[in-house]
């Protein structure tokens, strides 16, 4: 299994924004978080960050062609903002995930409504970087490759 894990916006800088809403540990201690577990269950991953709208279209894009079976994707603040997000997603075909550290639906009014969440076969927000780990979990089931005995 081929899975692309996207993050958005300031991911890049976990450990060092707001730590009451997502802790001291960093985006490359997530990455290898991510990538240990990927290792244990025999995925491969790929890992995108970007801050800007347009690289992250390039990214989902390239997701298609590559022939990615899953897209794990948190589009940070886009999440409220991007139709072109919506649109890229929906035009690709891959199923994806949105995956928020933080719970949106217990912060300011404007992070409730997710423009991107609708292109997406789900959406997992407030469980930290578990988030990630339940997302691939998913795919997992999804190809027969978790036995729930």
């Amino acid at each position: 299994m081929k899975l692309m894990i996207i993050n958005g916006p300031n991911i890049n800088f976990l450990g060092i924004r707001e730590k009451e809403i997502y802790g001291n540990n960093t985006y490359d201690y997530l990455c290898s978080m991510i990538e240990s577990y990927g290792k244990k269950n025999k995925i491969q991953l790929s890992f995108f960050q970007s801050n800007l709208e347009g690289e992250l279209i390039n990214t989902l894009q390239r997701c298609y062609f590559e022939k990615y079976d899953g897209i794990i994707f948190n589009p940070g603040a886009y999440t409220h903002t991007s139709i072109a997000l919506f649109d890229a997603i929906k035009s690709i075909n891959i199923p994806t995930i949105e995956v928020h550290i933080s719970n949106v639906y217990q912060r300011e009014e404007f992070r409730h409504k997710s423009y991107t969440a609708p292109a997406c076969v789900g959406q997992i927000s407030g469980l930290g970087f578990d988030g990630y780990i339940l997302a691939i979990d998913y795919f997992l089931r999804q190809k027969g490759g978790i036995n729930d005995e």
